[in-house]
């Protein structure tokens, strides 16, 4: 029997970690692999890591590091020649791997899209909803995968140098751009979803995150080189900000009706944006226009934290 390493970093899901490998190992006994579970653990203060001990997981706590890192040390420890990642809040489908290893031919690093559960609040849906595929087409040939669950060979893994360590937030990008340029096909599935159970049960909690996945810009560009992808978002956000500023003088001057011009100015980018991803749902390219909106202002306030070399400060965790 066929073996697949499965490496899982993690930070305080006591919560999730269970179903997470419960489900791991389910999908490995549907495509009758055998399964290596690492947990690699970033200094959690919950029952996390003893309830993935419990579960058959090998357990290493790596504190105080960032995400890249955590992967690598469990790729270190992997014994096969298969290598998955997936993060401790996903529950992937029981078809996951046989799926998977059907396709190899087809894509050499793949990845199963994402859903959030029916109790997801409305916000943390609908931005999940936005990177669905919009078509019927079950496979994606795409130019960056997320890093919530890839499965790939060792050699791909081992041919990049793994994840930059260095790398707050930022690193599926970073390591999928990497991977292309080594020559490897990415390939996004949407056969089969898997369940994302860390969805975001606050506003406040949405916006945190968001600006914390937004600080990676500034590192991206400086280890990539200026490309169009790479700048689209950013020169967005500060025009955004910008067009802001002209809407704030507007006032001050007297002149509402050019404020109000300014700001419907300002929201099309959003609008641009939501109507690109929702599938010509009206529901879902309103709900996705307020939050390409606010979006766009908290990618501002990141690169003007990073300029200062202030941080979000957020424990690395899958």
């Amino acid at each position: 029997m066929s073996l697949v390493s499965i490496v899982i970093p993690m930070y305080n899901e006591a919560r999730h970690i269970g179903r997470t490998l419960l489900a791991a190992q389910q999908a490995a006994r549907q495509a009758q692999l055998e399964c290596e579970l690492i947990v690699v653990d970033n200094g959690s203060d919950d029952h996390g890591p003893r309830i993935a001990n419990e579960l058959g997981a090998r357990v290493l706590i790596v504190p105080g590091v960032h995400i890249g890192a955590l992967r690598n040390r469990g790729a270190a420890l992997a014994s096969s020649q298969w290598l998955a990642f997936i993060d401790a809040d996903i529950e992937m489908p029981a078809d996951w791997l046989t799926l998977m290893l059907e396709l190899e031919g087809q894509g050499d690093v793949l990845g199963l899209d994402l859903d959030t559960p029916r109790q997801a609040p409305w916000f943390a849906e609908a931005w999940q909803r936005r990177s669905q595929r919009a078509d019927s087409r079950p496979l994606h040939r795409v130019q960056w995968l997320p890093s919530a669950n890839l499965l790939m060979r060792r050699s791909w893994f081992d041919r990049v140098g793994g994840f930059d360590e260095t790398l707050r937030t930022g690193e599926d990008k970073d390591f999928s751009l990497r991977l292309r340029q080594a020559g490897a096909r990415l390939l996004l599935v949407n056969d089969s979803l898997a369940l994302h159970w860390g969805y975001e049960g606050s506003w406040r909690e949405w916006m945190s995150k968001e600006l914390w996945r937004q600080g990676s810009h500034l590192q991206l560009l400086r280890s990539h080189g200026p490309s169009l992808r790479l700048l689209r978002f950013p020169a967005l956000s500060i025009g955004a900000w910008g067009l802001d500023f002209l809407a704030l003088v507007a006032l001050l001057q007297g002149q509402p009706r050019l404020a109000l011009l300014i700001l419907l100015a300002m929201s099309l980018p959003a609008l641009i944006l939501s109507l690109r991803q929702s599938r010509r749902d009206p529901r879902l390219t309103l709900q996705l226009w307020a939050l390409h909106g606010v979006r766009l202002h908290l990618t501002g306030a990141a690169l003007l934290l990073n300029l200062c070399h202030w941080t979000v400060r957020r424990p690395a965790r899958g």
